[in-house]
């Protein structure tokens, strides 16, 4: 099972990794992740990622307060923007435009309402 669990966390942290570049894959969430499964696998790499300089902060300030720094609150709606904006250009229905408006609006009131560092 701790072969699993490490397998999990190396996929969470590649997305993760990955998140940093591309705007519309979110970052934080996936480092969770990624800590979580090296805690049920490995202790070495959790602490390496606990301790990691880039990529720690943000799963400390989440763990400690429920954080979200404010240039990750402002990446994440630029996120939600192009996303949204991508669908509107693609021309996607009404309905699927509405829900999916919905769901981002959520999305980023949570975002929002979340404490910064």
């Amino acid at each position: 099972m701790r072969a699993i669990w490490m397998v999990v966390g190396f996929l969470a942290l590649a997305l993760g990794v990955v998140g940093i570049f591309l705007p519309l894959l979110p970052t934080v969430p996936f480092l969770l992740a990624a800590g979580f499964a090296f805690g049920k696998s490995s202790a070495r790499l959790h602490r390496w990622l606990l301790a990691h300089p880039r990529l720690g902060p943000p799963i400390h300030d989440w763990n400690e307060r429920g954080a979200i720094s404010r240039r990750a609150k402002l990446l994440a709606s630029l996120s939600i923007l192009a996303a949204f904006s991508i669908s509107w250009f693609m021309g996607f229905g009404a309905r699927v435009l509405v829900i999916q408006a919905i769901t981002l609006v959520c999305v980023s009131l949570f975002i929002w309402t979340r404490p910064d560092r």
